[in-house]
């Protein structure tokens, strides 16, 4: 199933495509596409609808962030060897974790707004892994079994806030709209294999980005169990996974987001995003 969150922003309702790639109106069914509706009981029970039954979302509607009332905003960093090649950094011994704070969620196509006194802001194509059940020290093994499913990502980050200031990274990459997810989630069993999908992110029809998940440095099933360890993982928390190369920050000379450029980007099976980027202005 593609399940998605269509409306204006702050007040989506929850849908799916059907076979024709049109939006049908879940809200007879779950309140929302959110931590609840992601348990597999919820899941087999949507799986189980007939969807032409379903009221035809029309007009085109906003489609917004693709999982709603999100907990935890998980990243996953230098996990392509070829990005901490270019990054400057070493290959990571055991998964490099940070957060992204949930206020940056935004839609696949809403503008991406560059922060005040930003002149670093960059591109990061990435899989999301979206959690489905409660997990707490699971194996690798089982791992995958606590996936509801799958979106795409697109990580953005400030490269100055992120790396040439003090603390952490999460200041780098938790501005608002820095976290464009969806179209779609795209449930678990129409991806069989999260190591197998190709990516690829453009900045005004130019390619910078070309990778796929089969060169992670750890792999999906890792990473969930890893983290699981660490914390409990909840149903609807996001895991981001890392960007293969061709970030901003690793073109020579290094070359950044611009008012009125637009990034497209997709994952294998998961749909594509769009985003203009836009100055920021003064509420």
């Amino acid at each position: 199933m593609k399940l998605l969150r269509y409306g204006v922003a702050g007040a989506e309702r929850p849908g799916v495509l059907d076979a024709d790639g049109n939006i049908r109106d879940l809200s007879g069914v779950v309140a929302d596409i959110n931590g609840a509706a992601l348990l597999p009981e919820s899941l087999a029970t949507l799986r189980s609808l007939d969807l032409t039954t379903l009221p035809l979302v029309e007009n085109n509607p906003r489609v917004g962030p693709c999982v709603g009332s999100v907990g935890k905003f998980i990243c996953i960093g230098l996990n392509y060897s070829d990005h901490a090649a270019e990054a400057g950094m070493a290959v990571p011994k055991e998964p490099v974790v940070f957060m992204k704070a949930t206020s940056a969620i935004s839609g696949p196509y809403d503008d991406v707004v560059i922060p005040r006194g930003s002149e670093k802001t960059d591109w990061e194509v990435e899989l999301g892994v979206v959690i489905g059940k409660h997990a707490k020290h699971v194996s690798e093994a089982d791992a995958l079994s606590y996936v509801a499913g799958y979106c795409l990502v697109n990580d953005m980050s400030e490269r100055a806030f992120q790396l040439e200031g003090t603390g952490q990274w999460v200041k780098g990459k938790s501005a608002d709209t820095f976290g464009p997810i969806g179209p779609w989630l795209v449930t678990a069993d129409e991806v069989p294999d999260p190591q197998t999908l190709g990516m690829w992110l453009d900045v005004d029809g130019k390619r910078f980005q070309t990778g796929s998940t089969s060169t992670m440095v750890f792999g999906v099933a890792h990473v969930v169990s890893y983290l699981s360890n660490f914390m409990s993982l909840q149903p609807g928390d996001i895991i981001s996974t890392g960007t293969p190369p061709g970030v901003g920050m690793g073109q020579k000379p290094p070359r950044y987001l611009k008012p009125g450029e637009v990034m497209t980007l997709g994952v294998d099976g998961l749909g594509e995003q769009r985003q203009t980027a836009v100055a920021y202005t003064a509420p």
